[in-house]
């Protein structure tokens, strides 16, 4: 098996791969003007049986805001496919080997994906570091409550507009949220380019109030056989929670719907609370949000905040240079010699560090370590943060 990046002109071809293993079909020539702008020069890999690309992976440059604010780099992970009659000969190991020591020479110091297969990551040290919640709400039952007034007006837009304006509209408004994930332009290209002649294009509507752009929705209706419409938000983006209310009540607005179902939306969210009736949001279903993989273990505890200072063991199999016991507090980060209040594998790392999950929670289903119950308690207030961590972006 032979893994390497892939030139140009096979990018095509490990396009279509991912597409076959989606079991949909490969992008069309108009598709592909904006979908084949997407690759990133030198991120793109493919394993080969002899002459045959039998699996393909591929990531962007990103950022990733971690607890107290910093950034720091991210590869996102996207595109990741093994032809159905290779499976189980190695290929996706080969492939999620491969990145992870390509990242780790890039000097990112995170991974991050989306998984349609979830039980596949846990082994190349991805965990579920944050989630989100995709919420329906009922058109006849939503009467927003009268302490919530209708704010500033919304426009549309077209395609060719919403990729000048979008971009620098949602990194304003994620600038200060924790889990958020700079989107690189191959994304925007990637997200506008797959609906092209599905009938499914996508509507843009942006939100503006006093001081210009607040936010936007980029939305679709899907008919059933008979009956009204449910209008499906894959991205729904706000500066405020005026903004965001703003925009539901644009789409709940609009006539010859049913229900409005978004996406993505943080699970801390009072959406119910917008409505006289409660029952007006019909379904809220919890989701996995970001996968991430630690990658520089030393970096990304240097980089986030801390509520008190720990004692950890870290493991990391298929990057030993991360093992090792850590001692972290506002002051930074150390490697020390030293016995550990906590010992955990660098997935559930993943799993602690924007606050998915309490230690003594997961030592209370053998997922890690720790010495004592008081150091239980100590590390769960070190990894405590103050508002729930969201990401919110498909890729």
């Amino acid at each position: 098996m032979e893994i390497r990046t892939l030139a140009d002109d096979e990018l095509r071809t490990a396009q279509t791969l991912f597409m076959r293993s989606l079991h949909r079909p490969p992008v069309t020539d108009e598709q592909w003007e904006l979908v084949g702008r997407s690759f990133e020069p030198g991120r793109t890999w493919g394993a080969f049986a002899g002459d045959v690309l039998a699996g393909t992976a591929l990531s962007w440059a990103s950022k990733l805001r971690v607890p107290g604010g910093q950034v720091r780099g991210l590869a996102a992970v996207t595109r990741v496919g093994v032809r159905a009659d290779h499976r189980r000969r190695g290929v996706l190991t080969g492939l999620m080997r491969a990145q992870l020591a390509e990242v780790a020479a890039r000097g990112e110091v995170f991974a991050g994906l989306r998984a349609t297969e979830p039980v596949i990551y846990g082994r190349f040290g991805y965990g579920v570091a944050t989630r989100f919640h995709t919420v329906t709400v009922a058109r006849d039952r939503a009467v927003f409550h009268p302490g919530l007034p209708a704010t500033g007006e919304v426009r549309l837009l077209d395609t060719d507009r919403a990729l000048e304006v979008l971009p620098d509209l949602y990194e304003r408004i994620v600038r200060a949220r924790v889990g958020s994930m700079a989107r690189p332009d191959a994304l925007w290209r990637t997200s506008f380019g797959w609906p092209i002649g599905t009938g499914h294009d996508p509507r843009i509507a942006v939100h503006t109030g006093p001081d210009g752009d607040e936010g936007y929705a980029v939305f679709a209706a899907r008919r059933p056989d008979a009956g009204n419409a449910t209008l499906e938000v894959d991205d729904l983006q706000g500066s405020s929670p005026a903004a965001v209310a703003a925009l539901w009540r644009f789409l709940l607005s609009i006539d010859l719907v049913d229900e409005v179902k978004v996406l993505s939306r943080p699970v801390d969210e009072p959406v119910e609370a917008m409505f006289v009736d409660q029952r007006a949001v019909s379904k809220v279903v919890p989701m996995n949000d970001l996968w991430l993989r630690v990658v520089d273990v030393p970096e990304a505890l240097a980089a986030r905040s801390w509520g008190g200072p720990l004692t950890l063991e870290v493991r990391d199999a298929l990057l030993p240079g991360n093992t090792g016991v850590y001692r972290v507090s506002e002051s930074g980060v150390d490697r020390v010699d030293a016995e550990p209040e906590l010992s955990v594998d660098v997935d559930v790392l993943a799993q602690l560090y924007f606050g998915r999950w309490t230690v003594s929670a997961l030592a209370g289903v053998n997922r890690l370590r720790v010495a004592n119950p008081e150091a239980a308690a100590r590390a769960d207030a070190a990894f405590a943060l103050p508002a729930t961590a969201w990401t919110g972006t498909f890729f």
